[in-house]
């Protein structure tokens, strides 16, 4: 199979990528700072930071913690809001050549429809990702960790905008599989698997938190393996594309996201130790895929078997 074609778009919803390997939201600030380091027009996709309605400080520091395979954040999403993201990131967006999918985060139903009308009909703009799982802040993860909810605050969004839609879940849930129902209810185009897992580090010698917000949000290698499982059971659950994100730091761990049923990957923690990583894993990509026999992204998807023999 070596010398076989590997095509490696694929399709999530209504978003078409020309290839499944994205940066997550947070980990690329708004990309300026990594053009030097990495052709981000090589990628199927970036997500830049998360913005809100209106400007956030984000909250106090410190607000990251290295821990034991991973890291903990409580950035609380400082931005500058989303006129300011228009006005002096999005041109320059746009101008990178690869799909960029902006991620959104509202304390409301209204502050979300809000935002996607805002961003309704712009140029530069491939997709929105709801951002309706973030631990850090107050009322972030509501949206999220309810069925019902999740589905209203897609739907609404999808009414508001013509973008494709992509619902970002948290971990923090008893059953992240009916949360997925509703999202797909809602509308969404693709569902984003995991956000951070809710967590916490302690000085035990000051007897003090390690972060200034107490909680953060763990990522980064320690968490793969529920976001495999999370991965793993949404897709028994729902029929739309998932996009896998936990700890994703080599084509094997691509791999084995994509064959537990995720369409696409996000790759985030890695990207501040090693800036490079997602062209690293896009060259070897197509080999991994052809050594399965496949010549497509979508021919490995969600072919894990299960039960029976080895």
């Amino acid at each position: 199979m070596s010398h076989v074609e590997v095509e490696l778009d694929v399709q999530l919803g209504r978003l078409r990528l020309k290839n499944p390997i994205l940066v997550a939201s947070g980990t690329f600030g708004y990309a300026r700072e990594m053009v030097g380091l990495v052709d981000v027009g090589r990628m199927g996709g970036i997500l830049p930071k998360t913005i809100t309605l209106a400007p956030r400080a984000g909250n106090a520091p410190p607000r990251t913690v290295e821990t034991t395979g991973g890291m903990l954040n409580s950035i609380g999403l400082d931005n500058d809001g989303i006129e300011a993201f228009v006005t002096n990131h999005l041109p320059y967006l746009e101008s990178l050549g690869t799909a960029v999918i902006v991620s959104i985060a509202g304390k409301s139903h209204e502050e979300f429809v809000r935002m996607a009308q805002r961003l309704d009909g712009m140029g530069g703009i491939a997709a929105l990702e709801l951002n309706v799982s973030c631990p850090n802040v107050s009322g972030g993860a509501d949206f999220g960790a309810d069925a019902a909810m999740c589905e209203t605050v897609v739907a609404g969004v999808r009414q508001a905008c013509s973008h494709p839609i992509l619902a970002k879940l948290t971990p923090n849930v008893t059953d992240i599989a009916t949360i997925a129902r509703g999202a797909e209810a809602g509308g969404a185009d693709a569902i984003c698997l995991i956000n951070t897992c809710l967590g916490m580090a302690v000085d035990w010698r000051r007897r003090r938190p390690r972060l200034g917000n107490v909680l953060g949000g763990l990522s980064g290698p320690a968490i793969k393996p529920i976001a495999l499982r999370a991965v793993y059971q949404v897709a028994r659950a729902v029929k739309t594309p998932l996009v896998g994100i936990g700890g994703i730091a080599s084509v094997d761990d691509v791999m084995e996201f994509l064959v537990a049923g995720a369409t696409a990957v996000q790759i985030g923690t890695a990207n501040f130790y090693n800036p490079t990583v997602s062209i690293r894993i896009l060259d070897l990509l197509p080999g991994a895929i052809a050594s399965l026999n496949a010549s497509r992204v979508d021919e490995v998807v969600g072919t894990l078997a299960v039960g029976g023999g080895a």
